[in-house]
């Protein structure tokens, strides 16, 4: 039946001692430290600015403005965001430099 072998897991806990991120990986596959540690920038980053990051996003990329940002709110915490168009013509795709 072959040799049993073990599996590799990261679990990043939050402040807020809650699970933000399990991988498990195969025993013959090796750790991504660099996306390990893109996961904890990500996390830092929107547990405190009302942003998301986008796929592919790279520490001091582009962020998305959260949905629940509203009006005048999101022009005065995002004053350099861009609005990407959509076929439907809803303004949700909303883009800003990475907030400081």
């Amino acid at each position: 039946a072959g040799l049993p072998l073990t599996a590799r897991a990261v679990f990043i806990i939050g402040p807020d001692k809650k699970l933000k991120l399990s991988i498990l990986y195969p025993a013959t596959t090796g750790r991504n430290f660099d996306e390990i540690l893109r996961v904890i920038d990500s996390l830092q980053l929107t547990a405190y600015k009302k942003v998301a990051t986008p796929v592919n996003w790279q520490s001091g990329g582009e962020c998305m403005v959260l949905p629940s940002v509203k009006g005048d709110e999101c022009t005065k915490l995002f004053p350099n965001m861009r609005i990407e168009a959509v076929p439907s013509g809803k303004e949700y795709m909303r883009f800003t430099p990475q907030p400081q």
